[in-house]
């Protein structure tokens, strides 16, 4: 028995290498050009299958005409990464900030992703941001604390200006917004910069800061890598011993220990960023004025944060309440429907129902073909189970076309203590999804007053909630696309746009310099004139 279970063993990790091998030479190799409109082919099927607002915001007709250009223009073989670079121009005709293709990534086998795992890329430690043109670094970690400001002018030898431009061309906003795309260019800009050259193990970023430039090379590194210098003095010092605890002090550690799990789930913590999701704070000269932090509706029992915000929002008798939603990319609408029954004192909807091009988006999910066999064949034994709840309890059809309840689109309570102040709410391009929905609820139900720049998310809703993520059979890109159009129920008269804000502010790389938050300093000094 001991001798089979081996030989299984060996044979599961020669299959699996042989599996990378396969994949790495299949992204690599140059794909003849039947294979890659081949690909075309199916990513429009699948679209024109699943996507339930394929046509929203360009025609049947030139969306035709761009997938047949397409087809025509490639008379050259070529690799997965540079087909990814042309299809990502076509698909973005879709207008849908959800529908998104990536290329594949090189596979490794587990003796190398073991190694990989105790490595760190030490240019994760920088988070950017796109303001004036400029490439700038607004967080960082560790000894990279001291670049905050530093604006990136060359990477590896190219501008990044020149290759936002690029980047720019390979995916969409919602409707024909233009907000989103500096935004989301400046956060994630690391995330592009791979899809376009692919796994670096270094990368030379030549910085300004002030009148003096700069170059500094980032590497991969062991993430618990010490200096020489420091793995010396650590042999010399003689470790000091531990305080042996005593039971009460044991007692008191675990407890500690748990009240913090229990406050990072309430304030929904990113151990990436090290940073709560939500957070509530008073500001304004007298402290009176609260603020209400959110920087996604993705983590952590955010129930019982709202219940206890609110709670000493009404104990302490504050009349103002600034709601931050920039650079919230959205997340779960059960959190934005529970947060707007605290903003409101009337029963309200949070959303229709929403449009669907299948009885049940669930299960298109799962199935995708990029899911682990395991996962598809375990939903296959529940699909029966599966596709009869979507189709008997959530699915309706009307005047021809489908639809999707979800909670949110019920009628819904407001709190008894909810805030009846005045709502300011702070907006960038970077508020998108469900953040907008959000913010086109207060919009249509004139709660809030709007300070900033127009959303990245689309007044009018988006195609987004499940998500198809299917592989393309000859390149392996990744295409994913939304399977379920979600909107409020208030509209606005011009589609494709975001939510206007009342006063329009765009912070600039002069006030980053100078550590101000010119929307947020906007709004104290009206409250202090009011």
């Amino acid at each position: 028995m001991n001798r089979q279970l081996h030989a299984f063993i060996i044979l599961l990790l020669l299959v699996s290498c042989s599996s990378v091998e396969k994949h790495n030479e299949q992204i690599t190799k140059l794909h003849p050009v039947e294979d890659l409109n081949e690909d075309i082919d199916r990513i429009y099927e699948q679209l024109k299958r699943h996507h339930p607002r394929l046509y929203q915001f360009t025609s049947k007709e030139i969306l035709d005409y761009k997938f047949d250009s397409l087809k025509n223009a490639i008379t050259q073989p070529m690799n997965s990464r540079m087909f990814y670079k042309q299809l990502s121009q076509v698909t973005r005709f879709v207008g849908q900030g959800h529908m998104s293709i990536t290329p594949p990534t090189e596979q490794f086998d587990r003796k190398e992703r073991k190694a990989l795992n105790k490595m760190k890329f030490d240019i994760t430690n920088l988070n950017f941001e796109y303001l004036d043109g400029k490439l700038i670094v607004v967080e960082a970690k560790g000894n990279d604390s001291l670049l905050v400001g530093s604006e990136v002018i060359m990477i590896q030898n190219e501008k990044p200006t020149d290759l936002i431009n690029q980047y720019k061309k390979r995916f969409a906003s919602d409707g024909y917004n233009t907000t989103f795309y500096n935004r989301i260019l400046g956060t994630r800009f690391m995330t592009y910069y791979s899809y376009d050259k692919g796994r670096s193990d270094s990368i030379s970023i030549r910085f300004k800061n002030s009148d003096s430039t700069f170059v500094k090379l980032y590497r991969r590194m062991p993430s618990d890598n010490k200096s020489l210098v420091s793995s010396q003095m650590d042999s010399l010092v003689q470790s000091k011993p531990k305080l042996k605890l005593t039971k009460a002090e044991k007692k008191a550690k675990k407890l500690k220990f748990k009240q913090m799990l229990k406050d990072r789930k309430k304030y929904g913590y990113d151990y990436k960023t090290q940073l709560n999701d939500r957070d509530l704070s008073f500001v304004g000269k007298d402290s009176t004025v609260a603020l209400l932090k959110i920087r996604g509706f993705n983590r952590g029992k955010y129930e019982e944060f709202y219940d206890e915000t609110f709670k000493v929002l009404d104990s302490s008798g504050s009349g103002t309440l600034i709601i931050d939603l920039r650079n919230n990319l959205g997340g779960r609408l059960k959190e934005i429907t529970y947060l707007y029954s605290y903003l409101t004192d009337k029963e309200f909807v949070m959303i229709n129902p929403s449009e669907i091009n299948s009885r049940s988006p669930l299960l298109t999910s799962v199935m995708s073909n990029s899911r682990p066999f395991g996962v598809k064949a375990f939903a296959a034994l529940l699909s029966p189970f599966i596709y009869g709840y979507d189709a008997l309890f959530k699915t309706q059809k009307s005047e021809g076309k489908l639809y999707y309840r979800f909670k949110a689109s019920r009628l819904q309570e407001p709190k008894a203590n909810n805030f009846k102040g005045k709502i300011y709410v702070l907006i960038n391009g970077n508020s998108f999804s469900a953040s907008s929905i959000l913010c086109t609820k207060l919009h249509g139900d004139q709660r809030a007053t709007f300070v900033g720049e127009e959303t990245g998310g689309a007044y009018n809703g988006a195609v987004a909630g499940f998500y198809k993520v299917y592989e393309l059979p000859n390149s392996k890109i990744k295409a994913r696309i939304g399977l379920v159009h979600i909107d409020a129920p208030h509209k606005a008269e011009i589609d494709g746009y975001g939510i206007k804000p009342d006063i329009n502010i765009l912070p600039t790389y002069q006030d980053r310099l100078k550590n101000i938050d010119s929307e947020l300093e906007w709004v104290l000094r009206a409250i202090d004139k009011e």
